[in-house]
This record gives C-alpha cells, sequence and structure tokens, in this order.
C-alpha cells in the first residue's frame, strides 16, 4: 500500500527504544513482561473461552522517531492488531495504527496507514489519514536544483483515502477509492524562490478525486514479510467536481519482492520499485518527491521535485540465530523528471546504507530500525519501527 508514509509513523515505544541496549535482563522474560505493559487484550476474555477467536492486541505506548524531515518527534501512539470473528489462519493480521506526534521542527502530526482484511480475505480495505502542520525544504522544482538554495516553508495537510478492494483470486484484489487532499495556510519565505517561481498551487490546493486500484498481495506477514510478492497500482482522476481546485491525474505503483536465499537461515532479501507519474494541471503538493525514510534514504524528502518518480532499492537483512539482534545493507537508486519521455538511466542518483535491527515482537515480527543512508552529497540517520518496506 501506498503510504508516504505509512511506516515512519507507525509506533515507536520511547521506553524500549532506551532500555534494549543497555540491560540485558530484558532480552529475556523481563522484557516480555515490560512490553506487556503497554498492550492490552481487549477480546481476552472472550478469546479464552473460545479458541477460535483470535486475541486482538492493542498496543498503546510513549513513541519516538528521528528523520532529518522530522527532527526528533514524541507523542503517543495506538496499534491496533486484530481478525474479525470467524477468521483463521487463512486470514492475515489486520493493522490499524494511530500515531500523534510533535516534532522539535514545530511539527504536530495526527497519522493512521491501516490495511485490513475481512474474513477469508474478500476483501481489503487499506488507505491513509493524516492531519499535520509540516515544514518542509524546498530547493526548487527539477533534477538538478543547487543545494545552496535551501530554503523552508510552512503548510497544514488534511489527508483522506480510502480504498476498497475485492478478492477476485486468490491474493489478487480489484477495487476502487477516493482520495482528498487538503493543503491550507501555506507559509512561505517572502521573495524567496517558491514566491518567485510560484508553481501551481503553490499557495494552497485541494486535490479530490476517485481512483482505481489493483492489489496483488501474497505477503506471509505484512509488518515484516520474508517471502512473497506486493503489487500495486492506483491511477487517480482529479477534478472539481468533488471539490478539487485542479484537473490532473496520478497513476503510482508499488512493485516489491521477498525471497530467503539461504535454506537453512532467516536472512531476507527484498527488493522494491516505485512509480509516481503525473500529468495535467498538477499542483505543487502532488509533484513527486525525492527522498524519504523508506525509499532513496539519505536524501531528504522533497531533495529533488518534479512531475514524475521512479525509484528501487535492494536490501539484504541479516539476522543473529535465535537472538533479537539484526543488520541490514541497502542499494538504491532513483530520478525525478518532467516529462515520461525524460527518463535516462545515466541521469539516475544513488544510495546505500547499513541499519542495525531490534526484534520487538516476535510474534508479530516487528522490529525497531536504526538506519543510516547515504546519498549524492548527504546523508541522514533514520530511527523508526517496523521495515523500510
Amino acid at each position: 500500500m501506498f503510504n508516504p508514509r505509512v511506516s515512519c509513523f507507525i509506533i515507536r515505544p520511547l521506553l524500549i527504544v532506551l532500555l534494549f541496549f543497555s540491560n540485558n535482563r530484558l532480552l529475556g522474560q523481563d522484557f516480555k513482561d515490560f512490553k506487556e505493559i503497554f498492550t492490552f487484550y481487549p477480546n481476552k476474555k472472550a478469546a479464552l473461552e473460545d479458541s477460535t477467536l483470535y486475541m486482538a492486541k492493542l498496543v498503546a505506548a510513549p513513541v519516538i522517531s528521528f528523520s532529518p524531515e522530522t527532527s526528533l518527534g514524541m507523542g503517543i501512539g495506538a496499534k491496533y492488531l486484530f481478525k474479525f470473528r470467524g477468521s483463521g489462519d487463512e486470514t492475515r493480521t489486520s493493522n490499524m495504527p494511530v500515531t500523534l506526534q510533535y516534532t522539535l521542527n514545530n511539527q504536530f502530526i495526527v497519522y493512521s496507514g491501516f490495511e485490513i482484511f475481512t474474513n477469508q480475505e474478500s476483501w481489503v480495505i487499506e488507505g491513509n489519514l493524516r492531519f499535520q502542520n509540516y515544514p518542509r525544504l524546498f530547493y526548487g522544482i527539477g533534477r538538478d536544483t543547487p543545494k545552496d538554495v535551501e530554503e523552508e516553508y510552512n503548510y497544514y495537510q488534511a489527508l483522506v483515502e480510502p480504498i476498497f478492494l475485492k478478492q477476485t483470486f486468490r491474493y489478487l484484489f480489484v477495487g476502487a477509492g477516493i482520495r482528498y487532499n487538503h493543503v491550507f495556510n501555506v507559509d512561505t519565505i517572502e521573495e524567496g524562490i517558491l514566491e518567485t517561481d510560484q508553481p501551481t498551487g503553490y499557495n494552497g490546493s485541494t486535490s479530490a478525486g476517485a481512483e482505481l486500484a489493483v492489489l496483488y498481495d501474497n505477503r506471509n506477514n505484512i509488518l515484516n514479510a520474508e517471502r512473497g510478492w506486493y503489487m500495486e497500482f492506483t491511477h487517480g482522476f482529479y477534478g472539481k467536481i468533488l471539490g478539487g481546485t485542479h484537473k490532473f491525474e496520478l497513476t503510482r505503483f508499488d512493485l516489491r519482492h521477498y525471497l530467503k536465499p539461504f535454506r537453512k537461515k532467516n536472512d531476507v532479501l527484498a527488493f522494491q520499485l516505485i512509480g509516481h507519474f503525473s500529468h495535467g494541471d498538477v499542483p505543487f503538493s502532488e509533484l513527486a518527491l525525492f527522498g524519504s525514510d523508506e525509499i532513496l534514504r539519505g536524501y531528504r524528502e522533497g531533495r529533488y521535485v518534479e512531475r514524475n518518480l521512479l525509484a528501487g532499492q535492494l536490501e539484504y537483512r541479516k539476522t543473529f540465530g535465535d537472538s533479537r539482534y539484526g543488520m541490514v545493507a541497502f542499494v538504491g537508486g532513483g530520478d525525478v523528471y518532467r516529462n515520461l519521455g525524460d527518463f535516462n538511466f545515466k541521469n539516475i542518483r544513488p544510495n546505500f546504507g547499513l541499519g542495525l535491527r531490534f526484534l520487538l515482537d516476535k510474534k508479530e515480527n516487528l522490529n525497531i530500525r536504526l538506519d543510516w543512508g547515504f546519498g549524492d552529497d548527504s546523508n541522514n540517520i533514520y530511527l523508526n519501527i517496523a521495515e523500510a518496506f
């Protein structure tokens, strides 16, 4: 699922991050007991009486994150993991996270990126909800903007994007949804490059339209897959009928593959390719952003901005026996460009990096991740929960 974001603001337990490196006792029963302080079981009594019920989890805890876009962020997060009554092992666990966060960059973020499976996965309901005040750096539009013209602008955003997908064959889902993206109260630097260039919708916009979607998802685990494919394609039509300010079309795809290269080890090789393609009267808020904590790690989100983006990455995930510790190495690259015919492999900007992992929840295979990514002339550190993809 496209989630600009979805992984960055899932749940980040502050106390666990601070303690698991410093106290080895937390790796045993004490760690399990400590984690249970933040875990609630809404249907525990019913699940104990009926073994066919899935025992739902509600994890609520202090949260912490760090990325160059947000600086240090702190707040409260909740993650609800559940299955509908009548769902067995053939139905994967539904995931509904909610995070309320404030960062040292004076941002506030309310976010949920959800993925819900009905019984026997006959339907998938996925999407994003976001309300935030977000300062962002701007360098101009295009793939060759200089770094020394950096300026900051601030805006508010309200995003609602539910998508309903019906199972047509096992793991193949087809459906549609709506997307409403309202950007307002934009604060720019007087006579800065954003005010001077004045791209369409630079001082605010509303994107309102319908999306068609196709999803193939046979991953064995939604939060941290070890095998399987994830392929999603959406195409959105935006206009003024539903209250939008611009008429344009936006196509996005996300292709991922996971495999275990060694039969007797739990190491994972993961691959991802994403695309963002827009045409028409595209507002500034809907242009593709190069760099993030999920792909092209090492570049600040929005270091390069254009209508189209194509990027990929390869990651090797190493686990150390039965311990909770792991490491990753990743490499990737991508480019933004104005017109589809402008893409050239010679223009791809590379990135690479290393990361540490700590297994927070063995049953859900959920990791805390600390990544150090490098770009052409930059490097950044990211602290989050769940894998980048």
